[in-house]
């Protein structure tokens, strides 16, 4: 009988073996698959298309106005007023600063009643030579009578010149105390206030004329061959986010910085509007080749081999081809493809590019694309 219990409970040890053996293997069979692609972000790829390719070099420097004048006393006084005030448009003659005329006035007048009194003394001594001239043709009066007409005419003649002379000085020392504005234009700059007293080479004002805004910068030396009178360029102002303004080259410099290595250029730039402000600081490039071309982003190329390539994704599939690059755009961050790739290529970008040859890839279209609990990220 014993022996009969000892078989029993081996069988249902054996029953209970196979049994715990069957769930073990259903566990097994309903586990989640290893996922057989690698999910990435729709910032790792890129798709070569075709578009338009700007290159030249690249400019730097500030905007400055063309039309700026930097207006100085040129006379001693106390400064009587300013109707003008910073930042305010003035129009060309405008007063801008008033000092005071008191002593050159007096200078003034006083030349001006001296001019009357030669311009008298000159009309006596025409009439006189006249008359004397008349006498002596009729025989009433001797040679030495004309000839002593002629030399007062003549004395008179140079009085009034010295007179007009005299005059003209104290009127432009007069006109000196009214500072004017030389042109249209703004006035950016207003050192002085009323009641200053101001010398001959005093600071007075900067008027400048918005519409004659530039583009004042530099460029390497070693890119300035590529430089031509005419080119376009464009260029971003710091103080104006997501605007980018155009110009031309108008001028090269034909001498570089011995300091710097860079040439100065200086680009003419439309303003009328007047929205640019002088002093600020600009950067850009001059485009001297532009076309169309096949393009890619830039990180897209590993140069560290003998040839170029990059990462191309064909049929889920990442493999590195070789590539043919033309010329580059460092501003747009952009490369010309030659050879290599064909327009609609798919190049993975960033940190995709470090997958290996053969990898299955797949591309989210956007973050809720991912499965839940999926961790596959680039390597």
């Amino acid at each position: 009988m014993t022996l009969w219990r000892l078989i029993a409970a081996l069988a249902v040890v054996i029953a209970i073996f196979f049994y715990a053996g069957s769930r073990i293997s259903k566990k097994a069979s309903t586990a989640v698959p290893v996922a057989a692609s690698l999910d990435i972000g729709p910032e790792n790829v890129a798709v070569v298309a075709s578009g338009p390719l700007e290159v030249g070099p690249s400019v730097s420097g500030a905007l400055t106005a063309l039309h700026e004048a930097r207006l100085r006393a040129e006379v001693s006084g106390r400064v009587m007023s300013t109707p003008v005030l910073a930042g305010q448009k003035v129009r060309s003659g405008d007063v801008i600063v008033k000092i005071d005329d008191s002593a050159i006035r007096d200078a003034w007048l006083s030349a001006r009643s001296g001019e009357r009194l030669a311009q008298i003394a000159l009309d006596d001594a025409t009439r006189d030579e006249q008359r004397t001239e008349t006498l002596q043709a009729a025989g009433a009066v001797a040679d030495r009578d004309l000839e002593n007409a002629k030399r007062a005419l003549a004395s008179a003649e140079a009085v009034h010149a010295d007179a007009q002379a005299r005059l003209a000085g104290a009127q432009q020392q007069l006109d000196r105390t009214r500072v004017t504005a030389p042109f249209a234009g703004v006035v950016s700059e207003m050192p002085v206030n009323a009641g200053d007293i101001v010398q001959p080479g005093t600071a007075i004002a900067t008027v400048i004329d918005p519409a004659s805004m530039r583009f004042e910068g530099t460029v390497p030396a070693e890119e300035v061959a590529a430089l031509r009178v005419g080119a376009p360029v464009r260029f971003t102002v710091k103080g104006y986010p997501g605007r980018t303004f155009t110009g031309k080259v108008e001028r090269v410099s034909p001498a570089a910085d011995p300091a710097t290595r860079q040439v100065r250029v200086w680009v003419a730039i439309p303003n009328t509007e007047g929205t640019l402000v002088g002093g600020l600081f600009a950067q850009g490039r001059v485009a001297t080749t532009s076309r169309t071309a096949l393009t890619i982003p830039l990180s897209a190329v590993d140069e560290r081999g003998v040839t170029n390539t990059v990462m191309r994704l064909k049929a889920g599939t990442a493999e590195r081809v070789p590539v043919v690059i033309g010329v580059r755009d460092a501003e747009s961050d952009r490369a010309e493809v030659t050879g290599g790739l064909a327009a609609g290529d798919t190049v993975l970008i960033g940190a995709a590019q470090g997958l290996t040859s053969g990898t299955k890839v797949r591309v989210l279209a956007q973050p809720s694309d991912r499965p839940t609990g999926a961790r596959g990220t680039p390597n």
